[in-house]
């Protein structure tokens, strides 16, 4: 299994954070909405490398290295935040995202060990 990355070991986030985009309270995470949202590889990659490479805080769509076209990802992460799976916020032009990692621990136990141990299916 995949070790989180140190940026989800710190207790508190940085002071100067924007406030968040629209997003569900935790009580309103959904399992089906968060199983739908992650049954697409690519948005389960995009969960992974944030839980497991993330140097920063939060991360631009520009960080993954992803050969996709930007209103692609716009609307990968657009899913994985109103599903309640990952927190944006906007600086400037750019919206940086991070996992909602307690978030998706208290609402489902077990969910992001599940994600860490995950294999794409061409490495299987």
């Amino acid at each position: 299994m995949m070790a989180l990355a140190t940026t989800y070991q710190v207790e508190e986030p940085p002071a100067d954070l924007p406030t968040p985009l629209p997003e569900p309270a935790r009580e309103d995470i959904r399992l089906e909405k968060v199983l739908a949202v992650l049954s697409e590889p690519l948005r389960l990659t995009i969960v992974q490398q944030l839980l497991t490479g993330a140097e920063d805080y939060d991360h631009t769509c520009g960080w993954f290295g992803l050969d996709r076209p930007k209103s692609t990802l716009t609307h990968h992460f657009k899913a994985l935040r109103e599903a309640g799976v990952i927190t944006q916020r906007q600086y400037g032009l750019e919206r940086r995202s991070r996992v909602r990692l307690d978030d998706l621990n208290t609402r489902f136990p077990g969910l992001i060990d599940l994600i860490l141990d995950w294999t794409p299916a061409e490495h299987a």
